[in-house]
């Protein structure tokens, strides 16, 4: 069983990024504070949920939470400050947009910089130990995984209704054959030596 929070009676928020290891697209980060008493039978190990159990949720973590956001760092920003930095940015601005200002600032992964005078604790593998961090894993994951099928339908050689702008084969071989776009990473290695073993 998840937990509800790491600490009874403060006002906790969990957050989760999206798209860090992709090669095209914006990362996506979302911040969701749940009521303390909340359960879900499905939010357990959002690892383990399916595409459609992650949409079939997504409506139901809106309805329920006691605030959420999402925050958005265009590749171009990503090339600017890195992808750590991005991914961080990214859950900065979803916290900002919060109708609720948390206590604290339950993170997922080991990396975060300070967001004003928050508190926060970075927990490893937290989308399987925390409700909030499950909860804004599957925001960040839809939302993004929303946004790739719109880039699609305007660069459809790449995939990305597939890999939803992750590294695959068929991406990179795409990116070899067809160039880049807009919304390529450029400070990432597109393109993968490795691929001449393909051809």
């Amino acid at each position: 069983m998840l937990l509800p929070y790491m600490e009874a009676g403060r006002i906790e928020v969990g957050c989760d990024e999206a798209g860090r290891g992709c090669l095209a697209g914006a990362v996506f980060a979302a911040a969701v504070i749940l009521p303390p008493d909340y359960r879900h039978p499905m939010l357990n190990d959002s690892k383990q949920l399916s595409e459609k159990q992650r949409y079939r949720l997504r409506p139901e973590i809106e309805r329920d939470a006691l605030a959420w956001a999402v925050g958005i760092v265009t590749p171009q920003e990503i090339d600017n400050i890195n992808i750590l930095n991005a991914s961080i940015l990214a859950m900065h601005r979803a916290i900002e947009q919060l109708d609720i200002t948390p206590q604290h600032i339950l993170v997922d992964g080991n990396r975060f910089k300070p967001y004003k005078e928050t508190p926060h604790t970075c927990v490893i593998k937290g989308d399987g130990k925390y409700l909030s961090i499950a909860a804004a894993s599957i925001l960040a994951k839809t939302y993004r995984d929303d946004y790739m099928l719109q880039l699609h339908e305007k660069f459809p050689l790449y995939g990305w209704d597939r890999n939803k702008g992750y590294p695959t084969i068929e991406h990179r071989q795409a990116i070899a054959q067809h160039g880049t776009t807009p919304y390529h990473r450029n400070s990432f290695r597109l393109t993968d030596p490795q691929l001449k073993l393909f051809e």
